[in-house]
């Protein structure tokens, strides 16, 4: 730890000696772009270039990294969280419960569609055929979360996409309504269901037709919130024949949802539900009996999801859980986040707590500089237990699940592994963190943070890593 400390000193603080590290990234800086570099050599200890080394800039995305540390620190990377179902009254010998169902859980973040069929089927195997009460969806002990970024505050009215759902304690699909379009016959519309098989228990409006299989793909799928209504997707447009689609929308309100999913996968196999669902804040009563239970994914696989795909939902709900394991309280998300900006003063411990208020990167606000990165990441490196579960989340360009990683040299696609981040309001950022392999078998660690400035507020995404891939390139080159 007192080398990782010495090291991070060295880094922050150390003006970049030669103008001759990072060229490229040193002309995009001359045309108005902000950078901070450093390619750090993990046998020495001794940064082998850097620029602006000690630059807080915004890290988007790349801040996944110090969640999946943090998180890797505080749990094992076989940890499991799990979801339970709870009856709060008795099954009488007819199968009738009188009460109702509680669906509480420890935090899982990759609890999905899946996984209600086991809750469902596990609650019929006890005997229940109809509750006499409703679903209740238990957010304890959570407090409430808000929608702290732009993003998440407008997927409360719409969206078109899965990144921005509104954060949760608990929910299916990362929040997100699971939606399977199949094209059935030329001239009839595509059938619309819940993925799994289950009717979505929202409604549609609009339709999208089947077309002839070469005909053009033209249909689109919205999420509206209705007051009185909740969600409802509104559809419309074209699917060729042979062209089944499996999309997400973000939920409006993920407790909620969950709830009415697993009352309609409960319907299907043959349990009624008289009630409603509908979320609650309270903790589950101890007179509660559980009769159903799932386990989260292992947290190493959680977080390898979180890195390739950039998870944000993942990666703040994980932060939450990091809070609360630390200091007892869970959330709010940007409380939570202290932690986080803990574990790295704790890399770095004689310069101000980082700025981080989500684990995601989601919020502008959010700093690092690449000094601290490479440090932190050099402190997993050292550490035998979390390095093998932090490696193996990353991507390795030639498998990279973006076009844009998989262009350059032999030695990028093959010799580096990262984590990548983008964003484009207030400014745009580019980032990229992660390892570098030597010609020797031996290993670099390596962050690249550019952002736009105030002469060059938008960069091109391209440029950013045609200078990015062009620098790194010529120091695999010569290590």
């Amino acid at each position: 730890m007192l080398l990782i400390r010495l090291l991070s000193a060295t880094l922050l603080f150390a003006a970049t000696s030669s103008h001759a590290d990072f060229p490229a990234l040193g002309a995009l800086e001359s045309s108005g772009a902000r950078v901070t570099a450093v390619v750090l050599d993990l046998e020495t200890g001794k940064p082998i270039e850097r620029r602006n080394a000690d630059l807080r800039l915004s890290p988007a995305s790349v801040t996944k990294l110090v969640t999946a540390a943090a998180a890797l620190e505080t749990w094992p990377a076989d940890k499991v969280f799990l979801t339970r179902v709870s009856a709060t009254g008795a099954i009488a010998a007819n199968g009738v419960l009188n009460g109702d169902l509680i669906l509480h859980t420890e935090g899982d973040s990759t609890l999905d569609h899946s996984a209600l069929w086991s809750l469902a089927a596990q609650i019929r195997a006890v005997g229940v055929r109809r509750v006499t009460g409703g679903i209740k969806v238990s957010t304890a002990p959570f407090g409430p979360l808000g929608c702290e970024t732009k993003d998440r505050c407008d997927a409360l009215e719409k969206s078109s996409t899965a990144y921005n759902a509104p954060l949760a304690a608990i929910g299916a699909d990362y929040g997100n309504w699971c939606i399977d379009i199949k094209p059935v016959s030329a001239g009839s519309p595509a059938t619309i269901t819940g993925c799994g098989g289950m009717a979505l228990p929202i409604a549609i409006e609009g339709s999208i037709s089947t077309v002839a299989d070469n005909a053009r793909m033209t249909y689109w799928v919205d999420r509206f919130t209705v007051q009185g209504q909740g969600d409802v997707l509104r559809v419309g447009g074209n699917l060729p024949q042979g062209s089944p689609q499996t999309l997400y929308r973000a939920m409006s309100n993920p407790p909620l949802g969950l709830g009415m999913l697993l009352r309609e996968t409960l319907k299907v196999i043959g349990v009624d539900v008289a009630g409603s669902a509908h979320v609650v804040a309270t903790a589950v009563p101890p007179s509660a009996r559980e009769i159903a239970r799932v386990d989260g994914l292992l947290l190493k696989e959680q977080l390898g999801r979180m890195l390739r795909f950039s998870n944000n939902y993942i990666a703040d709900l994980i932060t939450l859980n990091i809070g609360a394991a630390a200091t007892g309280k869970a959330g709010p998300l940007a409380d939570s986040a202290r932690t986080l900006s803990s574990y790295m003063q704790r890399i770095a411990p004689q310069v101000l707590p980082a700025p981080l208020f989500s684990g995601s990167g989601l919020t502008p606000e959010n700093r690092l500089s690449a000094g601290e990165l490479t440090a932190m990441l050099a402190s997993v490196y050292r550490d035998p237990v979390r390095f093998p579960a932090l490696y193996g989340g990353m991507t390795v360009p030639r498998q990279a699940p973006y076009a844009f990683l998989r262009q350059g040299s032999k030695s990028w696609m093959e010799r580096v592994a990262l984590k990548t981040g983008t964003m484009n309001d207030p400014v745009s950022v580019c980032g990229v963190a992660g390892y570098l392999r030597k010609k020797n078998g031996g290993w670099m660690s390596f962050a690249i943070l550019v952002n736009g400035g105030s002469g060059y507020k938008h960069v091109p995404l391209y440029k950013s890593m045609e200078a990015i891939r062009k620098d790194i390139e010529a120091i695999l080159e010569r290590n």
